[in-house]
């Protein structure tokens, strides 16, 4: 018997997330794993009138194969097919459904062709890099993201509904007051154990993610100013993971807007390779904060962490153009630290969250 929640979770993809017109050609990219919610959306786009452009892949996603970084020449790695940059510039929305039957998929490849992989990747997200484009990336719940999670099957199921089927219009209004205070203010105060770090953030908008961006929804962000990032943060409540390399206790410490020092207490040699990617790795790209509160606990799943509510998230590497960031990078890797213990937000001098709890 279908899951009604399934049918619900491809009309929310479909008609909040894309909105999706006649005419348009929508590529979804995800993996065998995802069928009955692949299906319904398929469904959804063709009673719409437009054309669903399915890309599946065994392992790694569309436009980008493990398989084939793996085994072909560099100079390859680092570009997308012809064919497949033909789709990528005529597309005029995406969905992306992970769905991994493994997690750890890709972890064998070498840091110079994963670097690589992620540029050739940066030409299918730069394509979306827009505010008028719909794109939207949620998950399907498959064994692997449940063993990720510490979960069976069935927990993350339950788990995945609870946050992503929520009613969307209520928590945009819920989260609008917290975030145009962030647009308003001129700098963004963070402060916790070992941690007291200031972001410029002056003439940047805040925007928020209300199950249009991705599923779940439940965050507002901005793009910091790329040269007003000052002091030291440490993410010492949950661990992360680059390219399949857990890391743990990561310490960062920013100086006119740049990662001068870090050390992790576990992966550093991955940390700083991460850092090295390219000139822009070291610089922030998004602050994110979590509003979710279907999300009550720490997944191993960024997807899900970065909504959390009282957390917020650092991503190193490449903005949002939209936001107004700037900053260029092969990567956007999204870090996340709780707030709700011992934490706090100012903005301009102002303390807004503590202990994540919102005092405006």
């Amino acid at each position: 018997m279908a899951d009604p929640r399934i049918e619900e979770y491809a009309r929310l993809i479909v008609e909040r997330s894309l909105d999706v017109k006649p005419g348009w050609q929508v590529v979804i990219r995800s993996t065998p794993l995802a069928r009955p919610l692949v299906e319904e959306v398929m469904r959804g786009i063709a009673r719409r009138g437009a054309y669903p452009l399915l890309r599946l892949s065994l392992a790694k996603l569309w436009p980008v194969d493990a398989t084939f970084t793996g085994e072909a020449p560099e100079e390859l790695v680092g570009q997308v097919a012809p064919a497949d940059a033909i789709t990528i510039e005529q597309m005029d929305a995406r969905v992306t459904i992970e769905a991994p039957e493994n997690a750890r998929a890709g972890v064998d490849l070498s840091p110079e062709r994963r670097a690589l992989s992620s540029k050739a990747e940066r030409v299918f997200f730069d394509r979306s890099n827009d505010p008028a484009f719909p794109w939207v990336s949620c998950q399907f719940p498959t064994p692997a993201l449940a063993q990720e999670a510490g979960m069976t099957t069935r927990q993350f199921e339950e788990f995945l509904f609870g946050a992503v089927l929520r009613d969307w219009d209520d928590e945009g209004r819920r989260m609008e007051v917290w975030a145009d205070r962030f647009t308003a203010a001129e700098t963004v105060r963070i402060v916790g154990e070992e941690t007291d770090l200031t972001l410029g953030v002056s003439g940047r908008e805040a925007f928020l993610d209300v199950g249009k961006l991705n599923l779940p929804g439940g965050e507002f962000f901005l793009g910091p100013v790329e040269d007003a990032t000052e002091g030291e943060i440490t993410f010492g409540e949950f661990p992360t993971e680059f390219y399949g390399t857990r890391i743990e206790g990561i310490r960062l410490v920013f100086r006119g807007g740049r990662v001068v020092e870090a050390s992790a207490a576990r992966g550093e040699e991955a940390l700083v390779k991460a850092l090295d990617t390219d000139d822009g790795a070291r610089v922030l790209g998004e602050l994110g904060i979590g509003c979710n509160e279907g999300i009550t606990k720490y997944l191993r799943n960024t997807l899900f962490d970065e909504k959390m509510a009282g957390t917020i998230h650092l991503a190193l590497g490449a903005s949002y153009t939209f936001t107004g960031g700037t900053n260029k990078s092969a990567i956007h890797w999204d870090i996340v630290k709780d707030l709700r213990s011992g934490g706090r937000i100012e903005l301009d001098g102002e303390t807004v969250e503590e202990n994540g709890r919102w005092l405006i």
